[in-house]
């Protein structure tokens, strides 16, 4: 017969289960694992929803030149693909080499030793948390331009919508992924319908935008070499997410490695088809910085004209921009696990939950980003200048260890592959300096500061473990175990059914058991050998078969008389394993359980230093929140 449940534990389970979902077998999990079309919506929302942002970035920067300047949005996008296209390359070679996840940080681990690779996970989890803080601030920052009364409501709606990914990520990546598939499909495939419109036949091209160009009326500076690198670093934020896929190759089905290379060609295919063709929009109709409209939407009116399916597309965009931090929930908890496996985090990071998944992992994700999230107020405009430092120092190191790998490996062509890695890693070296120097005082400070913090947080685990590692002696034969014999101490409020069931317990574990009850005497206390009397008349009408100590204390607080007894104890039963049972009641509902003294836990908190002693708690599950019972307890 199964073990009764307290109501408060039914209630809590079944909150669970409409929440989270029912337990999965391991066997089962093959059902929240993810196909190739799925882990464009699971794992590549950011690097595709970066194209709301990516192309507006190069048109901003080259804007400060004048108008003359944004001929070039189109070559630098050129340059922006290309470079992409390598990512790609990089990225399936690495889920090749490296099948169990883990991206930048596994390729450095492997090539560039544990230093490089504990840099390349600070930036990738500094990155993470940044994603899932820019995706859901810039969704709610286009609902409030449209709905300016939610204006208000911006953190809590920037919380609601992190708790419902959340809670969608601990049912699975799966449900998640099958959930964001449709909008993820519309945005897609209308984004590609209105470049196609107006490469072929514009609808709205000669109709007027709201709001006025904020292009300045004359060239006002030389195209230099440094401005079109400041443009080429800015449209590199579109190349963020790309390394989600190669951390995430566990959550796919078998074989998983084939099916991560589908998706992150799929992923390169399509980002590069979106990027080139808003770029070629953009510089056909001279598209410029403009108040009120993003360069994205000046694009979309002039291909399609404001019509329903300007509005459409544009909804699915809100909606796919707060679902792009989806992104971060696959890959930090797959890094996270491989972290803990290395011992530079928890060891909670590597388990998963009922549901398969690293449900640690997505808890820790949600709680910094929310608290960026409340932090920043929601505002985009204070997250973006943190934004893509951390995920292009992983590229870098993920590039420059590939070039190690083919230096020592060698296969065939391998210096071809040495090459274009090579290529790379120096492209998105120099773009990691130029967004630090460009964007250092604007805000990029904090991610200097934060990749060495968390580095030092992995490096204080690490020296733990390995200290526990020596203490527990790990790797070495122990001793063989010793049977001892044990004395069962029972710490008693008074005779009830507690009592009675901690009792048995305790004889079931040995013979040698000693109940203690401490009183706890008042001042000028006339009645203390007669209330002993009654106290052990009581416990002899009884009988439990167990002897009962008295302890008599003035002060207030009952912990130090029993830790004291069982000093006491140790001394004439040297040899012996001392065990501390206490009756626990467990109240049915939730909001009984302050009404008991939670003398376990105080007394839990008093012996946790000793090794010498085994602390348990004996539960007894009241009925009705204790309604007809004795209340002894």
């Amino acid at each position: 017969m199964p073990p009764r449940r307290s109501r408060a534990q039914a209630v809590g389970h079944s909150l669970r289960a409409v929440l989270i979902g029912a337990p999965l077998r391991a066997r089962e999990l093959a059902s929240e694992q993810i196909t190739p079309v799925e882990g464009l919506s699971a794992l590549s929302l950011d690097a595709l929803t970066s194209v709301a942002y990516g192309p507006e970035a190069i048109i901003v920067i080259l804007a400060a030149a004048g108008a003359g300047a944004l001929d070039l949005v189109l070559p630098i996008t050129i340059a922006i693909v290309g470079l992409l296209m390598i990512l790609v390359f990089s990225y399936r070679q690495v889920i090749d080499a490296y099948p169990g996840g883990g991206g930048a940080y596994a390729v450095s681990r492997a090539n560039l030793g544990h230093r490089a690779s504990l840099v390349a996970a600070a930036s990738l989890v500094v990155d993470y948390t940044l994603t899932v803080a820019v995706s859901i601030a810039a969704g709610v920052g286009a609902l409030t331009s449209a709905f300016p009364s939610l204006s208000p409501a911006t953190v809590p709606i920037c919380i609601g919508i992190l708790a419902a990914i959340t809670l969608l990520n601990l049912r699975g990546l799966g449900a998640s992924a099958r959930a964001f598939l449709l909008p993820t499909m519309i945005f897609i495939f209308g984004l590609l319908a209105i470049i196609v419109v107006g490469l072929v036949h514009p609808l709205g091209a000669h109709t007027p935008l709201p709001g006025h160009s904020l292009l300045p009326t004359k060239d006002l500076q030389a195209v230099g070499v440094l401005l079109v690198l400041k443009a080429f670093s800015a449209g590199c934020s579109a190349l963020t997410g790309v390394e989600a896929i190669a951390n995430g190759v566990p959550l796919f089905k078998q074989p998983r490695a084939v099916r991560a290379k589908r998706t992150e060609l799929l992923l390169g295919v399509t980002l590069g088809m979106l990027l080139l063709g808003l770029a070629a929009l953009a510089r056909q109709w001279h598209i410029g910085p403009r108040s009120g409209q993003t360069v994205l939407s000046q694009i979309m009116a002039m291909s399609v004209g404001r019509h329903w399916a300007y509005y459409l597309v544009s909804l699915t965009i809100t909606v796919v921009l707060a679902l792009a931090a989806n992104t971060s929930f696959g890959g930090l908890p797959v890094l996270a696990s491989l972290l803990a496996r290395d011992n530079y985090l928890p060891h909670l990071f590597s388990l998963r939950d009922d549901r398969q998944v690293f449900a640690t992992g997505i808890g820790a994700l949600a709680v910094m980003s929310g608290a960026l999230l409340v932090a920043v107020n929601g505002n985009t405009d204070k997250l973006i200048p943190l934004y893509a430092i951390g995920v292009f120092t992983g590229f870098t190191l993920s590039q420059t260890g590939l070039v190690v790998h083919w230096w020592r490996d060698r296969p065939a062509r391998w210096w071809y592959r040495a090459t274009i890695n090579g290529v790379g890693a120096a492209t998105t070296g120099l773009a990691t300096v130029i967004f630090l120097v460009s964007k250092f005082t604007a805000g990029a400070w904090v991610v200097v500061v934060a990749v060495p913090l968390f580095i030092l947080l992995f490096l204080r685990v690490h020296a733990y473990y390995e200290a526990a590692r020596r203490s527990l002696g790990i790797g070495r034969v122990p001793p063989k175990p010793e049977s001892r014999p044990i004395l069962v101490v029972v710490p008693l409020a008074g005779i009830s059914r507690s009592a009675q069931r901690a009792l048995s317990e305790a004889l079931s574990m040995s013979a040698h058991v000693i109940a203690v009850r401490v009183m706890v005497e008042q001042p000028e206390d006339e009645r203390r050998a007669e209330t002993d009397h009654e106290l052990q008349e009581e416990w002899q009408r009884w009988a439990p078969g167990v002897p009962l100590h008295v302890l008599h204390t003035e002060f207030a607080s009952v912990v130090h008389p029993i830790v004291a007894f069982i000093d006491d104890l140790q001394k004439g039963h040297q040899g012996e394993h001392i065990v501390v049972l206490v009756p626990v009641v467990v109240p049915d509902r939730l909001r009984y359980l302050f009404l008991h003294n939670h003398i376990d836990a105080v007394l839990g908190r008093a012996l946790r230093g000793r090794p010498d002693i085994v602390v348990a708690k004996v539960p007894t599950l009241l009925a009705s929140g204790g309604r007809g019972s004795r209340k002894h307890d």
